[in-house]
């Protein structure tokens, strides 16, 4: 986010007043979520519902056809069986509406979504299992399979050429590195934006594309307890960075947000890899590039988080809640290099799908 009033800044009275107006609901309870660069309320209703009222930021306002495309998608993915949120009709039957309200910095346009409430809690919060990761790559797999066969007539615009979140635009990267003056890891982030360069990049051609999440990560995927005292994935939350892209970049996207919380990120890898190709069975060039698309995504992290803090110093702590933990993980696997790691990865995969 380039501006420092892009992030909607709704206190808890304007947030329930818009529920009131425009769905014609009463909030009982109400609470912010912690959010990147929209702002989320919970709000429970007297009339017995619970739902999410999510507010996007200026910048992304001024582009309401992907908001449309994206609340499509839920709707789509949520019609073919998977866990995803459903969007809340306005009393004019509309999916979104357009708000123009003062913040604290002048007027400003925020388009508005009421969207329903999933059960369960991050899978961060959750001891995790082999099977649960294995859930986790077989449902990415699955939603990306299911996103190939959404039809739209604005679907191009989710092409979004120069997204820096898009893995395809890792060498924009070289824009803000500036930001790790003076860290250790400069020199570490700079060899693996060469890699790309030399090794995954030339691969585009072997890759097999679709319409990506972009953001399967472990605030992005909820679970609840299952009946086997384990736990099953009850939600996919948060589309903002749907775009097109490859298979293979939705793989990497999960299994480095998955290694995040887990006591040896390295065998995270296997189990998400089994679930994964008991769906959609990578080809040679998307196993050849996978490590450095998770260490590239990783690199993305880190740096995308430092130049945020710079436009959003009070939201320092969630801003960098994921590349904190993400240093650790990415000095690791660059260390033990890629033929040890994809070892370790390849034959756990192996490993767990014979067992299935």
């Amino acid at each position: 986010m380039s501006t420092n009033h892009a992030k909607p800044n709704f206190s808890q009275s304007q947030a329930a007043e818009i529920v009131k107006k425009h769905y014609n609901l009463t909030p009982s309870q109400l609470h912010r979520l912690p959010s990147y660069d929209d702002q989320n309320f919970c709000i429970a209703t007297v009339e017995g519902g619970k739902y999410l009222l999510k507010i996007m930021n200026s910048v992304n306002t001024k582009d309401p056809t992907l908001i449309e495309l994206q609340t499509y998608a839920m709707n789509f993915l949520h019609e073919n069986g998977l866990p995803t949120q459903m969007t809340i009709k306005t009393t004019m039957g509309q999916d979104m509406i357009l708000e123009d309200i003062d913040c604290g910095s002048g007027l400003q346009k925020h388009l508005v979504r009421l969207l329903t409430y999933l059960p369960g809690v991050p899978i961060h919060e959750v001891p995790s299992s082999s099977q649960l990761l294995y859930e986790v790559g077989q449902t990415a797999a699955r939603m990306d399979n299911t996103l190939k066969e959404m039809k739209h007539p604005q679907l191009c615009v989710l092409q979004r050429d120069g997204f820096i979140w898009s893995l395809s635009n890792i060498p924009i990267l070289e824009k803000y590195i500036k930001v790790l003056d003076g860290d250790p890891l400069l020199e570490v982030v700079r060899s693996v934006l060469q890699q790309y360069k030399t090794a995954v990049a030339p691969k585009y051609s072997s890759f097999r594309t679709c319409v990506i999440h972009g953001d399967f990560n472990d605030l992005n995927v909820l679970v609840q307890a299952n009946e086997t005292n384990g736990y099953k994935i009850s939600g996919i939350i948060d589309f903002g960075d749907m775009n097109f892209g490859y298979y293979i970049y939705e793989l990497a996207i999960t299994i480095t947000y998955m290694m995040l919380e887990h006591p040896n990120p390295i065998d995270v890898a296997g189990p998400i890899l089994a679930g994964w190709e008991s769906v959609f069975p990578l080809n040679a060039a998307e196993r050849e590039c996978l490590f450095w698309l998770v260490l590239s995504r990783l690199c993305q992290s880190l740096v995308m988080a430092r130049f945020s803090v710079t436009f959003q110093p009070e939201n320092e702590e969630y801003l960098m809640l994921s590349s904190k933990k993400g240093i650790t993980v990415l000095r690791k696997l660059f260390e033990i290099g890629k033929e040890q790691v994809e070892k370790v990865w390849f034959q756990s995969a192996a490993q767990f799908s014979d067992k299935k």
